[in-house]
């Protein structure tokens, strides 16, 4: 074989091995490849080993896996006319492997701005109270739409959350004083409940009293000796004012009708007192 016979050879090898690498493609377990034949779609192609003509074919990889995307915070005002920033994160994943080839350019780049003004149209539809709490219903609406918008370029928006809500320094301020006169209405409803409790059952005491009089004295004697625990202490408690009184009238009215019957018996007329 003569030199230029080799040369030729070495020139077919080094072709043939340039020509077999171009041709030969590795599609891993979560990509499906999308088939270019002279710029036409001729199929899609599985996870695997896979032959493509070098020159006349290109196989472009899609990964199916779900992206985390992040939303940059947006200054949004409120329907009730409130500064914010919100921020969220989207998850989505390409479950038609053409359509987001062909459909559009960048798949990643067109969800990322359709849902900073997805989330700025729908947050702008609510009010702050509203924004804060129901973060629910606002991350259902957000996915819904972004479901609607990128169903034609074969992308599915799996979950949407909202992320963080930056307040301004005066509304937070506003807030607190809110929430601390909220607080104090609740306090005070609370003890006024407390006392209406607490009269009932004084009133009801009372009742018990007035149809026992001897539970009065039993209550202060027990009163009595609660306080003479401590014996350092001097206690003046007062009795019953009106009780002392009637009982005081009675025993000078036994007084006096003793001394009259001590009178009569004696023979002598009882001296009136002036």
């Amino acid at each position: 074989m003569g030199p230029i016979a080799l040369t030729v050879l070495i020139v077919v090898v080094v072709v043939l091995l340039i020509a077999a690498r171009m041709s030969i493609r590795i599609v891993r377990q979560f990509e499906q490849g999308v088939l270019f034949r002279l710029g036409r779609v001729v199929g899609v192609r599985m996870p695997g080993f896979q032959l493509i003509v070098p020159v006349v074919d290109r196989l472009p990889l899609v990964s199916l896996r779900i992206v985390t995307m992040p939303i940059q915070s947006q200054g949004i005002i409120t329907q009730d006319n409130v500064s914010v920033d919100v921020s969220a994160v989207a998850y989505y994943r390409v479950v038609d492997a053409v359509k987001s080839v062909v459909a559009i350019e960048n798949v990643e780049a067109a969800i990322n701005q359709i849902a900073q003004t997805t989330l700025r149209k729908v947050v702008g539809r609510h009010t702050l109270d509203q924004t804060l709490s129901e973060t629910e219903r606002i991350n259902g609406d957000i996915r819904q739409i972004l479901d609607v918008l990128t169903a034609d370029w074969g992308v599915e928006v799996t979950l949407v959350e909202l992320k963080d809500i930056q307040l301004p320094e005066t509304m937070k301020r506003a807030m607190a004083r809110q929430a601390e006169a909220e607080r104090e209405k609740r306090a005070k409803i609370i003890a006024a409940e407390g006392e209406a409790i607490s009269a009932a059952a004084l009133g009801d005491a009372s009742d018990t009293m007035m149809a026992h009089p001897l539970a009065l004295q039993l209550r202060n004697l027990q009163s009595l000796v609660e306080i003479g625990v401590d014996k350092n202490t001097t206690v003046v408690f007062p009795a019953p004012l009106m009780s002392t009184i009637g009982e005081l009238s009675a025993f000078l009215a036994r007084e006096g009708q003793s001394a009259a019957s001590a009178a009569s018996v004696n023979g002598k007329a009882p001296v009136k007192a002036a």
